[in-house]
This record gives C-alpha cells, structure tokens and sequence, in this order.
C-alpha cells in the first residue's frame, strides 16, 4: 500500500499533539457511502461501490476521484488529520481501489460524546464558531457559487429533497408533516427574495464544509478539528454560510440541546459581527435536518429499522424548527389606555422581533417632540378639519407599513403598535401580509378600565373626538375588527401579554 500525492503529505511523526494513542483495538465502522478501518493510531476510509441517487460510486475512478476531493477539502480544516490517499493493490500489484488514510483521534473527544455525557462545551463551542467564522471568510466564492443562495436554488434543493421522502410516506414518515414542511418553506422562501438577494451581494455564499455533525468533530487541547466535509456533490457543499453553521446547531438540537445550537449561533454571530435574521437560521435548520430525515430514509430501505424513528424525529425537528422561523406581522391595537404600547414593546421583546410606533413615526414626519410618555397619538391631528386629520393619519400608516414590508422581507417578524381603528388601514397591512408571505396577526387590546371615569360618553355627543379631552388619540367611532383577537386584561401584568403570545403560534 502506498500513499499518493493528493496535496503535500504529512509526515509520519507529525501530529503527536492529536492524542492518537498507538496500540487501540481494531474496528470498523460502516456509513451509508463509506467503511472505516481503525487499526492502531490510522483510520484507512474505502467508499462503498453504490449508486444511492444522490451519489454514485460504482466506477474505480468515481471513488479515486471522491477520495482525493475528500482529503483536498478536509485539509481546510483538519490539516494534520488527512493524510493522503492510498492505493489497494492484489497480490498481483493490480490496483483495484483507493483509500483515505486519516490519523485516529480520540472517541471520547468527539463533540457527540461530550455532549451526551453531559460535559460543558460552551468553550469548545465557542472555538468551533471562531474557528468556522475564520473557515468560511476563507473559502471560495464565485458567480456560479453565489447562484446556490439563490430563491430558485433554495426552492429546488427544497423540492428535491421533499420528493426524495415520498417513497416512504406512510410507512416511515407522516404525510400531514411533510405537505406542512413544504408549504412552511415554500412560503419563506416566496416572501423573502430581497433578503437572499443581499446575502448575495454581501458575498456569504460560499463553497464550505456541507456536513457539519458533532459526531466528526473532536474537541481537542490544541482546539478543534472538523472532520468529513462534504466532497461528493459541490451542489450540496456550496451555500449561505449560515447554512453551514446551521447543520451543526441541527444536530445539537438533535442531541436535545437547544441551548448548545442557540449558544453556537450566537457565538457565530459574534465572531463574523453579520447581522442575520433568526428566521433565516430556523429556515436553515429545517432543511439541513431534512437532508438527515432523507439520510435515515435511506438507512431504513437498507435494513435499519431503527432508522424509521429517527426520520421521523428528524421531520419533527424541520416542522419545529419552520414554524418558529415563521416571518410574522403583527397589528396590536386599540386606545392608549388599553396598554396596548406596553404590550407591542413586551412582545417584541419576548420574541425577539421588531416593533414599531405609531406615534414615533408621527414625530419623525411632523417633526414634533415628546408630549405624552405613554405613546398615545398615530398622528397630529387637525382636529377642527377631518380631511387633513385622515392625511395625516394616512402619512403615518403608510410610513409605517412601508418600514414593516422592508423589515419582513428580509426576514425580520414586525410588531406595530398603533390604533388600527380604521378598517382601510388593516385591508393595506392585510395586502402587505399576502405580498411578503408573511403570517399576519391581529392583536386588539380591551382596556382595562372606563376610558374616562366618571364622564358620560353619551353626553359628548355622536362622533365626538375624545381626544380632545383626554390628550390621547381616540377614535370615538371604530370600524368593526372581526379579525382580531380581543385581549382582556388579566389579574396580573404577565397575562395579557402570555394570551399574545400564544395568540402569534
């Protein structure tokens, strides 16, 4: 056996750093594409000679070739772990197969077993994101690699995968969870064009690793080494960069440790300083755990049965994971004194999305100080003129949904806190929801007490303006919102805003 030129070799000795231990029992290990060999301190990989669809490795030269990919691609991050490619020869010397030599690393330092056994791996975490944030700012870009992040790109790979799982429909995987994933990111995917677009422009679409799992990541004391990227098909490697990242806050997730993938992707975040939406990050969950669900299809049709829980625990993870990144607009109305500004601010706090202000806007357009601390007016209103009073009101709601249809857009869910009494002004937010693919929600404050006690509303006569009288904005006469979910206060503070809450699921 003789190790081949794939890239410079390292030597024998190099790597002593690693904790491979010389003198560990041989084993073997079978993949769906490949059989490993650990003998001693190396770890000889022959891929399987199969044809499973999305790769092909029947031919000597398919496998030659893939072998030399993956040693090339996974010295980007692993440098000292890949040592070449070497030729199985018979008896005779005729060359019949090749192989990826790899130095042995330490089982129990796999990312995997240190998280199943419960061990704290927020640092080494933190150096896995510093290391992939450094990883991808390096790796290759072009026109044709930019093209993988688009809508259309995105919606095949989506299409792809999705038909891949029919096959098994029934007997694995449930038909009601598959049709709800596909419309679930068909319709992210509709709405938001113009964020994928920037993602372009921005240069995040990159040829990276393509199959980031804990199992093939060693936490080691000189830092980590990721192993195992994806070198059969460079249309499954090359994409968002967050997509990268995201399949390893998958298989976290998958591990049962939404905090680990919540902790990993801020770090990530951190270290590159790129603002990106967390519906982006859900969106990229989904689809990579649908790339495993299809995985485990695979398995299952090859004799595991186990494999069939795990398909359709993987399902279950995409559904979850596309219903939270779901992109929403959220109206929440009523009068001033409903508490309606303070639950617009709480929610959007609680759920991390972006919130918006009537009243703000009012100020910004009219140039207008601070006159009321609790947020009242959607405008300034000529209260003696109707005509420049609607205006004014409509230069505000314009504003508001034109910032709103920039925010969903690029993903971003949005809280807009203002009277929503006029039916015309929902119709519009209503036609931005269905330009954008965006879930609207229709939040109506009830107050929690008369607007104005001891006044008598029918004294002040019809279509009286009691703003006049209480400072606030307040329409007297508010167009019927059958659409909306009437929220009551409840006997502590945290009620009304747990109803929005599951009143935006």
């Amino acid at each position: 056996m003789r190790v081949a030129t794939t890239g410079s070799a390292v030597p024998v000795g190099a790597g002593q750093g690693l904790g491979a231990v010389p003198g560990l029992p041989a084993t073997l290990t079978e993949t769906l594409t490949s059989v490993l060999i650990f003998l001693g301190d190396r770890v000889y990989k022959i891929k399987k000679t199969a044809d499973l669809g999305f790769l092909d490795f029947r031919t000597r030269d398919a496998r030659l070739a893939a072998c030399q990919a993956e040693v090339e691609l996974n010295r980007r991050l692993a440098p000292d772990v890949y040592l070449g490619v070497a030729d199985i020869s018979g008896p005779d010397g005729t060359v019949f197969d090749h192989m990826v030599v790899m130095r042995r690393l330490p089982a129990d330092r796999r990312l995997s077993a240190l998280v199943t056994a419960g061990n704290d791996v927020t640092g080494p975490l933190r150096a896995i994101a510093r290391l992939l944030a450094d990883f991808h700012a390096r790796c290759s870009t072009s026109p044709e690699i930019t093209e993988a992040g688009s809508a259309a790109t995105l919606r095949s790979l989506w299409d792809e995968v999705l038909r891949s799982v029919e096959p098994y429909l029934g007997p694995v995987l449930d038909t009601t969870t598959i049709d709800t994933v596909r419309h679930l990111a068909e319709r992210y995917v509709e709405g938001r064009e113009p964020l994928l677009r920037e993602r372009q422009r921005d240069g995040r679409i990159r040829d990276g690793h393509g199959d980031l799992l804990a199992d093939d990541i060693y936490c080691l004391d000189d830092g980590p080494r990721i192993l195992d990227c994806l070198e059969f098909d460079r249309r499954l490697r090359v994409g968002d960069v967050l997509a990268d990242v995201a399949f390893l806050a998958m298989d976290l997730e998958r591990l049962g440790r939404a905090d680990l993938s919540r902790f990993l992707l801020d770090q990530y975040r951190a270290y590159t300083a790129v603002t990106h939406p967390l519906s982006l990050e859900s969106l990229y969950i989904a689809y990579r755990a649908f790339v495993m669900c299809r995985i485990a299809c695979t398995q299952y049709a090859q004799g595991s049965a186990a494999a069939a829980a795990e398909a359709r625990a993987l399902a279950s993870l995409a559904l979850a994971s596309l219903r939270r990144g779901r992109v929403r607009l959220v109206l929440v109305g009523g009068t001033p004194e409903s508490g309606r500004s303070a639950l617009a601010a709480d929610l959007a706090e609680a759920e991390g999305w972006t919130v918006l202000r009537a009243e703000s806007v009012a100020r910004e357009l009219n140039h207008l100080p601070r006159t009321d601390p609790d947020g009242a007016r959607d405008g300034t209103h000529d209260h003696t003129h109707d005509g420049r009073r609607d205006a004014a009101d409509d230069a505000v709601y314009s504003e508001l949904l034109r910032r709103a249809g920039t925010a969903v857009e690029r993903g971003e869910s949005v809280v807009i806190d203002a009277s929503w009494a006029r039916r015309h002004d929902r119709q519009r937010a209503a036609a931005l929801a269905r330009s954008t693919a965006t879930d609207l929600v229709q939040l109506r404050c009830a107050p929690p007490e008369p607007v104005l006690a001891g006044r008598s509303v029918a004294q002040a006569g019809p279509g009286f303006d009691l703003s006049a009288l209480t400072g606030h904005e307040y329409t007297f006469h508010t167009d019927p919102w059958p659409e909306a979910k009437t929220l009551e206060h409840g006997p502590t503070p945290t009620d009304i805003l747990r109803a929005a809450r599951r009143a935006t699921r």
